[in-house]
């Protein structure tokens, strides 16, 4: 038997903001909650005792990544995804499903799954739900996604209808092949951009049955409208006993628009690749270091963060660290950035503790307008 379960603790009446408790083998998550990336077994640029020192209760590592570098069962002779990158807490693995997606001429999809070549060395693999569910397995995830075809955008109806048809299946060949039962299993939601898929991928999702419930497709080029609709269509079809995970997601204005929109779950490349480009997020906007306002500036990059880089260091220091290209930089930016993420999760679920969520949103959206679209799902 699974070690997860869910708890609602709370459902903020005046924006539907969902205050939860995941419990998973290897500890509880508070929801909502951010998932640093860490595709490799590592979030770049972080040692992990600083990834939990910023406030990460979980990360996400990528079965495709894993599996073909350095292999499942090293890590599995290892001890486990856990014991071989020395991260305590819950991890949550991706299946594979959108780095195959983005490979594009180099795989074909086929009922059985996907044939595709390495993007390291050219070689030729097959990954199939019940690979995908074994690999997770083997690397010791807390919580598996099922293996699902990530529908491109655009795409037309015909061909996201059958797309959709075929996570379906392999939702249930996924639900079927867990042997050790020591995970928790997500089914994934996918449909396009059709109000109709998306509500009958819903709905037979959840008929399947699963310990979550993951949208998938999303972030991948769609307006920000469209994918706040499909949210708004998928969300009152799922169980208030799960939790919701909205993949690829995002931008902290995207995370605060699903939070209101009743989503527990969100992962992200962007606080990790942006701060190794020189982006930096603050409570008032962007903040882009190697402009040249910035060489003579004695403040922190956020007047009101509490991560080390802002009690430590100047944005003239950080500016010099990045045009010089020293390493520093990128760690001292990605120091900032994740936990400015952990903290906007942990201040999200204070307003939603005492019933301020709607002031909340207001004075988030006051400061920062509706910011730029930058999207978030990045290839392999």
């Amino acid at each position: 038997m699974t070690p997860f379960s869910f708890r609602l603790l709370r459902k903020d009446p005046a924006t539907g903001a969902r205050l939860g408790l995941m419990r998973t083998a290897h500890g509880l998550v508070q929801t909502p909650a951010f998932m640093p990336v860490g595709t490799q077994g590592t979030v770049k640029g972080l040692l992990p005792e600083t990834v939990r020192d910023i406030g990460a209760q979980i990360i996400l590592a990528n079965t495709y990544h894993l599996y073909l570098r350095p292999g499942h069962r090293l890590i599995e002779d290892m001890g486990g995804l856990h014991r071989f990158m020395n991260w305590p807490g819950p991890i949550l693995t991706d299946s594979g499903g959108f780095q195959v997606y983005s490979l594009a001429g180099l795989r074909k999809i086929t009922e059985e799954g996907v044939l595709f070549q390495s993007h390291i060395d050219g070689s030729r693999h097959v990954l199939t739900p019940e690979k995908a569910v074994e690999i997770q397995e083997s690397l010791g995830s807390d919580i598996m996604m099922c293996f699902d075809e990530c529908t491109p955008y655009p795409a037309d109806h015909d061909y996201a209808r059958k797309s959709m048809e075929r996570t379906l299946r392999w939702a249930k060949r996924c639900r079927d092949a867990g042997k050790t039962g020591r995970g928790a299993l997500f089914g994934i939601i996918q449909g396009g951009m059709y109000p109709d898929l998306r509500e009958k991928s819903a709905g037979e999702t959840v008929k399947t049955g699963f310990d979550g419930y993951a949208l998938g497709g999303l972030s991948v080029g769609e307006t920000k409208e469209d994918m706040l609709r499909v949210v708004e269509i998928a969300e009152p079809l799922l169980p208030d006993d799960r939790p919701r995970y909205v993949m690829g997601v995002g931008m902290p204005e995207d995370i605060l628009a699903c939070v209101t929109r009743g989503i527990d779950l969100f992962d992200c490349v962007l606080p990790t690749r942006t701060a190794r480009n020189g982006m930096l997020f603050t409570n008032s906007g962007k903040l882009v270091i190697r402009h040249a306002q910035y060489r003579n500036d004695e403040g922190p990059v956020d007047g009101d963060c509490d991560c080390y880089t802002c009690r430590h260091y100047s944005r003239a220091y950080l500016r010099h660290l990045f045009m010089a290209g020293e390493i520093l930089a990128l760690v001292l930016n990605t120091i900032h950035n994740v936990r400015y993420y952990t903290r906007f999760m942990e201040t999200l679920r204070a307003a939603i503790r005492s019933g301020e969520m709607a002031g909340f949103r207001e004075d988030f959206e006051k400061k920062r307008g509706d910011g730029d679209r930058v999207h978030d799902r990045e290839p392999l």
